[in-house]
């Protein structure tokens, strides 16, 4: 690590930009969620639900990571199933 590293490694950050970053990366989720995988996506969800600038952007989030939740139990069973096929 030379000097200039060490001297903008420990760069004070702002308060501010953090939580607008992880905003714009939480959006850019949602926008391609069929690439994205369900965890990722349900944490992009949790960001814009908690940190969302309007009712809308809440909504439509809260929206969404009820439907990837609801689409857990079902992967799940498949889990289960074929574990159980597998085993026989």
């Amino acid at each position: 690590m030379t000097l200039h590293d060490a001297r903008t490694f420990n760069l004070p950050r702002t308060a501010g930009t953090w939580p607008a970053q992880r905003l714009v990366e939480a959006r850019a989720v949602i926008a391609n969620v069929a690439r994205h995988s369900d965890h990722l996506v349900r944490l992009a969800c949790n960001v814009l639900v908690t940190h969302g600038k309007s009712d809308t952007e809440r909504r439509d989030a809260r929206a969404l990571l009820f439907v990837i939740d609801a689409r857990r139990p079902m992967r799940q069973r498949h889990v289960e199933r074929s574990e159980r096929e597998a085993g026989q």
